[in-house]
């Protein structure tokens, strides 16, 4: 399926330098920073560099080197922000929402990673 990028999203004007951010971790291929809303005590979105819109666009599409950069950002940051369960720290959420089903808000592949305290359920046991 194509994928048509909006270069005039958000994430896209962070990336340029338009809009501020409180930057967590910035790599070759990845950028973390401070969610504006934080949903929990820890909340920070981790973005691609690339122009790709949701995590299947970015798995088909990017180079290998954009996706080990990114995934060990992730990793990075879950270490920095002290929500590791590996480290004995209490653990965390990851989400990545993709298209309107998944109720994406930003057209650009981004992951939150939300920690701090107990998350709770993301979905109901019952249907």
């Amino acid at each position: 399926m194509p994928y048509s990028y909006d270069p005039q999203n958000i994430f896209a004007k962070i990336l340029r330098g338009e809009i501020p951010n409180k930057t967590v971790l910035e790599t070759p291929h990845s950028l973390a920073f401070h969610d504006i809303a934080p949903q929990a005590p820890v909340h920070v979105l981790v973005i691609p560099k690339g122009p790709y819109v949701t995590y299947d666009h970015f798995a088909n599409e990017a180079s290998a080197e954009e996706i080990v950069d990114y995934t060990r950002a992730i990793g990075e940051v879950c270490k920095m922000l002290g929500v590791t369960p590996g480290a004995g720290d209490g653990g965390y959420r990851l989400i990545a929402n993709s298209g309107d089903a998944g109720v994406q808000e930003v057209p650009h592949l981004h992951v939150h990673i939300l920690g701090g305290r107990v998350i709770g359920r993301m979905v109901s046991r019952s249907a």
